[in-house]
């Protein structure tokens, strides 16, 4: 990997002052902050593809790095309903010399469907076997060895509960992840807080998924209290290196908990911290671009073909 371009001292230390004692500031790799010179045979392109799941194509864009060869490929999950896209993530990581695979859910943004969360997790398992079929390796330049993958929100939920049931991942990035289980043991303890939980879903909800409402959601969640519990995957999380990322003024409190029950199992390089930022990070999206950035570079490792 080529060393990575800092930025002036002042803006590295406003970084690290972002930062929780949890872990250092990364320097800010150049990816993050300035284009790469056009590759004029093989540059850099957007291609619209349609991810085979429950018996429709999901909406989904590929951001394809410039360069020859197979790429390393994250795929990029979403929230509920996703209206933070972390796109400017998806182009820095891009820069950095990785495809990107990010995509809808059945019933979520135009994808045909009914959304669900249940049914949002087997998306992530469709669209990361989507990757692997060997067609689409050759197709779209991915480096089967180097498949990662991450989300935030709900969809750092669906990439652990993948990485906990596939040993065929190289690592793991969790962006202010959703402990659904938790929520669902909270609404199951406290019914009193259910009305509350159904408007917090429904703010966000808009015109964005089909099939489901608010209050059927909540449903679901306390339907899968046990099941959906974060920190009951730690050990088999910890087969695979991975990178949480905690948010101050969202859920910093439960992914450094599940951080820490990873780590705790001692089976493979846990790095975490938690920024000063809301749930979206809305002000701290140069930092959260450096933080998954760097550790792509210097520490996903290729991962084992295979299933548990």
């Amino acid at each position: 990997m080529k060393a990575a371009w800092h930025l002036p001292t002042l803006a590295a230390a406003l970084l690290l002052s972002s930062v929780s004692a949890q872990a250092a500031a990364p320097p800010v790799p150049r990816a993050v902050v300035m284009d790469n010179p056009r590759d004029a045979r093989h540059p850099a392109a957007n291609r619209q593809v349609l991810i085979p799941s429950g018996g429709v194509g999901m909406n989904a864009l590929f951001f394809l790095a410039a360069g020859s060869g197979p790429k390393p490929t994250l795929l990029l999950l979403h929230g509920l309903p996703g209206n933070e896209q972390n796109l400017d993530l998806a182009q820095a990581i891009r820069r950095a010399g990785w495809n990107v695979l990010t995509m809808h859910y059945r019933g979520s943004w135009g994808s045909p469907g009914a959304f669900s969360i249940a049914g949002a997790v087997e998306d992530a398992e469709a669209a990361m076997a989507f990757l692997r079929k060997p067609e689409n390796a050759a197709k779209y330049g991915i480096d089967t060895r180097r498949i990662l993958i991450g989300g935030h929100s709900m969809g750092g939920f669906a990439a652990a509960r993948y990485a906990a049931a596939y040993q065929d991942v190289a690592g793991v990035v969790l962006i202010d992840a959703w402990n659904v289980g938790a929520d669902g043991k909270d609404l199951r303890a406290h019914p009193e807080r259910r009305a509350a939980a159904i408007a917090e879903i429904g703010d966000d909800f808009g015109n964005s998924l089909a099939g489901t409402d608010p209050a059927r959601l909540a449903e679901e969640i306390e339907h899968h209290a046990e099941d959906w519990d974060l920190l009951a995957l730690a050990p088999a999380l910890a087969m695979h290196p991975t990178l949480v990322i905690g948010a101050t003024h969202g859920g910093g409190a439960s992914n450094k908990a599940l951080a820490d029950a990873i780590r705790a199992q001692r089976k493979g390089p846990v790095s975490s911290m938690t920024l000063d930022s809301d749930h979206s990070f809305a002000d701290h999206r140069i930092a959260l671009s450096a933080a998954v950035v760097d550790w792509l570079q210097h520490q996903a490792a290729p991962g084992a073909a295979g299933k548990k």
